[in-house]
């Protein structure tokens, strides 16, 4: 077995015991410090990732294991996620009455479940991945326990988290069940024989919808806007961008790696799901208040953009989902690093403390503004290019499937109505009648850093998007002729 090839789940793992064991000696103020410690750490991982580049796909584990182009993209992916998430858990570090070396840790844990998650090749190790991301963010979520709303927010993830887990498993069952298979590649060698089989259809409808529940998509979605409002910031965040591009990547190994010709014959499935998450994230949307809940919807919505590069069922649509992440992971960390600075609890997460930010941190309100604009897919940010991609992947699909006409035509319906509870959150920064006269807000140097990380992110992303579009065709090209 070559180890090596799991060198970096195993530096992450390292990093996180060894914040565990630092705990036991230090001080609390320096062990809240300890969150740029692990940063830096990740920060040599993610640097250490690129020496892999360019090595050929490599199998490890009895094959379980596959380290190739995609699982590479998802793994910096989510180590960049990471990074921010922990430079923010520093400035959130006040607001947690214990444990902040444990908050810490399970965020390292997490993340290296998202990496196994990204070089899945076996439905053991899918859900091996699947339920060590899950696990640690159902202790993430309710971190902070003497809040009403944080418990809330953590049993229902716990209890939506349990149920998706039982589809899972049982889909798991009986795929194995009926074809004595679980590793990607040998279930492909084999599906053709049971694709009039109902007992292995229903696995594989079951598996699909448990991995439903990790990106935000229906029917296993109605979790999110309640986890993402009771939810610590950098929990939420994480959960947001981290769990969503994991869930991302077991889906298409799951999808056009084990059962390809199963994804092709079930493309109107595919396009309805995605169809009804845009349809329900945009519109229940549009009464809220609570900026969390506004982005927890707004998650769901996103989950059914990516969606479309499912189903155009193309190498196009999959480098699309892939440049949408990109783009995705700098607008929503921008958007929560506002959240921890200017709003401080529930109460105060309604969109009319934004009122007058523009004059109270000209920063604040560019970035937010920035990356809401980006969501909402208008040019010349990241969001646009990545909506931009996907569309024209399923409309090249749909000179053989003209469903894929009306799953454009609700996309564009998608992307009006989010430009309207998305500017709405603009008119209270820059045009609430009658704002507050209050004093400016102090921006931490290390949170404005990360501020301006993001807004580059997303500024570069949408005007120089070749190289990340190279990035991310090298990375599906292995399913060309699939």
């Amino acid at each position: 077995m070559n180890y090596s090839l799991i060198s970096m789940e195993i530096a992450v793992v390292l990093l996180g015991l060894g914040l565990l064991l630092a705990d036991l000696w230090l001080a609390p103020p320096a062990k809240v410090r300890l969150g740029y410690v692990a940063a830096v750490g990740l920060a040599l991982i993610f640097g250490w990732s690129f020496t892999f580049s360019g090595t050929p796909s490599a199998l490890a584990f009895s094959d379980m294991y596959v380290l190739d182009p995609l699982a590479l993209y998802f793994k910096r992916f989510s180590l960049l996620a990471a990074i921010v998430v922990l430079i923010m858990s520093v400035g959130f570090a006040e607001r947690i009455a214990a444990g902040i070396s444990e908050f810490y840790a399970l965020i390292l844990f997490a993340l290296a479940g998202m990496m196994f998650a990204a070089s899945a090749n076996d439905l053991a190790m899918l859900f091996v991945a699947m339920e060590l991301i899950t696990v640690t963010f159902y202790v993430l979520t309710s971190f902070q326990r003497a809040r009403l709303a944080s418990l809330e927010g953590g049993v229902k993830y716990l209890i939506i988290g349990a149920l998706s887990s039982a589809f899972l498993v049982y889909g798991i069952a009986l795929i194995f069940g009926t074809t004595g298979q679980l590793n990607f590649d040998q279930i492909a060698a084999v599906a053709s024989k049971y694709e009039d089989n109902k007992i292995f259809l229903l696995g594989v409808f079951f598996v699909l919808v448990g991995l439903c529940f990790k990106i935000a998509a229906f029917p296993a979605h109605i979790w999110t806007p309640d986890v993402y409002q009771g939810s610590p910031v950098p929990a939420a965040a994480f959960l947001a961008v981290g769990s969503k591009a994991a869930g991302f990547a077991l889906l298409l190994r799951v999808l056009f790696t084990a059962v390809p010709g199963i994804t092709n014959g079930w493309n109107h499935l595919l396009i309805a799901l995605a169809i009804v998450t845009i349809l329900y994230g945009n519109l229940c949307a549009i009464p809220q208040r609570n900026l969390k809940r506004i982005l927890g919807y707004s998650s769901i919505a996103n989950a059914g953009y990516l969606l479309l590069g499912v189903a155009a069922l193309n190498n196009a649509g999959r480098a699309a989902i892939l440049y949408y992440l990109g783009g995705y992971l700098f607008a929503v960390l921008a958007a929560f690093l506002v959240i921890l600075i200017v709003m401080n609890d529930a109460e105060g997460e309604d969109i009319s403390v934004l009122a007058g930010l523009n004059q109270r941190s000209p920063l604040l309100a560019a970035v937010l503004t920035c990356a809401l604009v980006s969501l909402a897919g208008i040019p010349p940010l990241a969001g646009f290019f990545g909506k931009f991609l996907l569309i024209r992947a399923v409309l090249d699909e749909a000179a053989n499937n003209p469903a894929c006409y009306w799953l454009v035509a609700v996309a564009c319906f998608g992307v009006v109505v989010s430009i309207y509870y998305y500017f709405g959150v603009i008119r209270a920064i820059y045009w609430s009648k009658d704002p507050p006269v209050l004093s400016p807000i102090p921006v931490p140097r290390v949170l404005g850093a990360a501020l301006v990380f993001c807004l580059l992110g997303m500024l570069y992303l949408g005007l120089f998007p070749n190289h990340l579009v190279e990035t991310t065709q090298d990375a599906v090209k292995f399913w060309a002729g699939r």
